[in-house]
């Protein structure tokens, strides 16, 4: 049973709304392996147009379209470059390795979340039967929840250009760092000949991401889709809850950001507590070393969900968090505080 009463946990934990259940309940369907659910068509179709891409495929999840990119991008034995703590490189399982043979080339990140274009050129491995042969280079933003600039990916997709690589954006909330610069998809992601966008995080959907791009990768990409068990069939009732999705919760991301910096600043208010101000929905606390993770156990005891641990914490804001439960998440941090409850919690 889930004790939780305010869930800060991830925004891949919303319920679909009443709205969106009724458009999964009467969509059209067909059979998506031989191209024919009407549903996956018209998202696919409005994404590849959204972005202004040739294709799009629709996927089980945001870990499944970032391997069927690197996979399209890469042969067996080749390499792509990604950054030390992306999620394509660190959170997803060593699925390009295990399943499609690809070196990863780790690079570290700088305090703002990119990585230093010097590194990232040095790093560039062509010509030399010794090495594994790079071929694409992936970003990833938001990262963190922080939004890179557009101009940093704009140099790094003329590093790529200048040595003939493909370059990928693992873009699972790419429409937050689209709400947050006031800027549209389209221009957003015009560097990357492959976009993945996560419909399950932000936008509220219960299943499902589209990766986006050239023909050629998208065609690769459905294949692979098959090869690793991918292949849906009446997927449109899924599909249906990202068009929903596409319609009703893109701009409203705007409130998630301003539910995030309100639980910030009244986060920052503990002097206990080091809180680094988000550009986006996410907040992540460093937590006093003396209280180790007493403060998070506390918390889960009083049924406020949150992940992280040795002393530092991830709270994500999306569209089933409203103010009232940012007040009562905020009181109960305040009850740990008050009246000696830190020591006593024990």
């Amino acid at each position: 049973m889930n004790t939780i009463r305010y869930d800060f946990r991830s925004d891949t934990v919303t319920r679909p709304a009443t709205g969106m259940r009724s458009a999964m309940a009467t969509a059209e369907v067909g059979d998506d392996v031989f191209g024919d659910d009407p549903t996956v068509n018209l998202l696919e179709q409005r994404m590849a147009a959204m972005l202004g891409k040739d294709a799009a495929i629709f996927v089980s999840s945001g870990t499944q379209s970032n391997l069927l990119a690197l996979m399209s991008h890469c042969g067996r034995g080749d390499e792509f470059i990604a950054g030390q703590n992306a999620h394509c490189y660190k959170y997803e399982a060593g699925g390009a390795a295990v399943l499609g043979s690809i070196q990863p080339q780790p690079i570290a990140h700088q305090p703002d979340g990119t990585m230093d274009l010097g590194d990232i050129e040095s790093a560039i491995k062509a010509g030399d039967n010794h090495f594994a042969t790079t071929r694409v280079i992936a970003l990833e933003n938001t990262f963190g929840g922080q939004v890179l600039p557009v101009s940093y990916m704009v140099q790094v997709a003329e590093i790529a250009r200048r040595h003939g690589l493909g370059l990928h954006l693992d873009g699972a909330r790419a429409f937050n760092a689209v709400v947050a610069l006031g800027t549209d998809i389209k221009s957003f992601t015009a560097p990357f000949d492959s976009v993945s966008i996560c419909l399950s995080k932000g936008l509220g959907a219960p299943v499902g991401s589209v990766l986006i791009g050239r023909q050629d990768l998208i065609d690769t990409a459905r294949r692979n889709r098959k090869m690793l068990g991918g292949g849906l069939r009446q997927s449109g009732i899924l599909a249906a809850a990202g068009l929903y999705a596409l319609d009703n919760n893109v701009t409203r991301l705007a409130e998630d950001h301003r539910r995030a910096r309100r639980l910030a600043e009244g986060l920052a208010a503990f002097p206990s507590l080091n809180v680094t101000m988000p550009d986006t929905n996410i907040v992540f606390v460093d937590v006093e070393d003396r209280l180790g993770d007493r403060l998070t156990e506390f918390l889960v005891s009083r049924g406020v969900g949150i992940t992280g641990r040795y002393g530092q914490q991830r709270w994500v804001t999306h569209l089933d968090v409203d103010d009232a439960m940012v007040d009562g998440a905020l009181a109960e941090v305040a009850a740990f505080f008050r009246d000696g409850a830190e020591a006593a919690f024990r």
